[in-house]
């Protein structure tokens, strides 16, 4: 079982990375193979809804230069797939945004690859608009027949500087539950 975490953060240590690095390894403890991919701050292209990927059926988008086809390739290996993004104007980066409408796309165009994947947001947030990010994050899982999975509370972690995010101890508790829970959901759907 494989769960790759896409961090989408233009700060590669940031309070996003610091979510992610305490889920993975809460799940790796559990017996979880984890990656991290770290697409923040790299020039994506969004979707122009061309359609290509329905033509082709490749599992792949048009646009091969940026990083996001690798991620959809491993979203499509992985079992389960963490999304973290950092609250930009109430809702995600536009790496983030890229993502979610051209993995949503490929995965339609190619027999909803992704559906019955166990699918987690993160979100880091210095003050507010942590929610409607969190949801960007899950239309994407929702709309691609995944399960999505939560926690105790919103999977939602509050800092402004680098490292904040640790010194939120609910947050990270939120994390730690959020680990237990996705490789509790893991474990079930493998266990046929």
């Amino acid at each position: 079982m494989k769960v790759v975490a896409i961090n989408g953060s233009p700060r590669k240590e940031g309070n996003t990375a610091a979510m992610l690095k305490r889920l993975t390894s809460r799940l790796e403890a559990e017996g979880i193979e984890t990656e991290n991919i770290h697409i923040g701050g790299k020039k994506v292209h969004g979707c122009t809804a061309c359609m290509t990927c329905f033509e082709k059926k490749n599992n792949l988008c048009v646009f091969d230069d940026d990083g996001i086809n690798e991620c959809i390739t491993k979203m499509k290996e992985a079992d389960g797939i963490v999304i973290g993004s950092p609250t930009y104007f109430a809702d995600v980066t536009t790496e983030i945004k890229a993502l979610i409408d051209r993995a949503g796309f490929v995965s339609m165009a190619n027999g909803g690859f992704l559906a019955r994947k166990a699918g987690a947001a993160v979100v880091a947030v210095r003050r507010a608009g942590a929610l409607p990010a969190y949801d960007s994050i899950n239309h994407l899982f929702g709309v691609s027949n995944m399960i999505i999975v939560g926690s105790s509370y919103w999977n939602l972690g509050i800092g402004r500087d680098p490292g904040d995010v640790s010194n939120d101890s609910e947050g990270m508790q939120t994390m730690d539950i959020l680990a237990s829970n996705m490789a509790w959901l893991l474990k079930k759907i493998n266990s046929d």
